[in-house]
């Protein structure tokens, strides 16, 4: 079992997925977001394109009222990514059969909230979709809100089986090519990942006698339930 602390960093603008308008995605959007824990969770962190056009995608945002991204947001960018990996030959994602599966059971983000860190005041992007109907081709115009490049997401990746970590590397790389948010066809979205310092759980639990390890924010704490009493571990190194 391994944790990946990840840091990404846009190269392109990223466009908000959550719809201003919530009563519009009732019954459409739950069938769109099967990693989400709740009703409201759905409505607020998914976006299609079958929708946008009722109302302005925008971030959802924290209690202090930040940019955030779900946690789950991050395993569906996992999920698209070896959907489309697994087509290339020699790839890591080419091996592996039920991917969704693995990925729901045995992938996991540690942080719930995914703070978006910008320092840039977040603008909109307006740009139109046209789509071909019964009726002849139907044009409307698509708004987002959008953070400009240079934003920062960190968060830690954990991974149950050492056999999909070179998976997992492989799918935080693609998102050089195909990002996060709305319009990631464009390019909008994409991002650079720094991993730091990838090391397994083992070497630690295997450092404590009759304790368990958890991961805050950076640091490793060893928590001696026999005593309640935590001993700081410091960052890996």
């Amino acid at each position: 079992m391994m944790i990946l602390k990840c840091r990404l960093t846009t190269i392109e603008t990223m466009l908000g997925t959550a719809s201003n308008n919530k009563e519009i995605h009732s019954e459409f959007i739950a069938s769109h977001a099967p990693d989400a824990k709740s009703r409201e969770e759905e409505i607020e962190a998914v976006g299609v394109e079958e929708t946008i056009e009722k109302g302005m995608t925008v971030f959802p945002r924290n209690k202090d009222g930040q940019p955030i991204l779900w946690d789950y947001q991050i395993k569906g960018f996992f999920k698209d990514a070896c959907s489309s990996l697994r087509k290339v030959k020699g790839s890591r994602s080419s091996g592996i059969r039920a991917y969704k599966k693995e990925i729901d059971g045995l992938i996991f983000i540690e942080e719930r909230e995914i703070l978006i860190q910008t320092k840039e005041p977040i603008e909109s992007c307006q740009r139109p979709l046209r789509a071909q109907t019964a009726q002849g081709e139907r044009v409307s115009l698509a708004n987002s809100e959008e953070i400009a490049a240079g934003a920062v997401m960190e968060f830690s990746v954990i991974v149950m089986s050492d056999n999909l970590v070179p998976a997992v590397k492989e799918w935080l790389s693609y998102g050089k090519m195909r990002g996060l948010g709305q319009w990631r066809n464009s390019g909008k979205g994409r991002f650079v990942c720094e991993g730091k310092d990838w090391q397994s759980l083992q070497t630690f639990w295997n450092k404590c006698d009759g304790t368990a390890m958890g991961c805050r924010a950076g640091q490793w704490q060893s928590i001696d339930w026999r005593r309640g009493a935590k001993a700081e571990h410091g960052s890996r190194a």
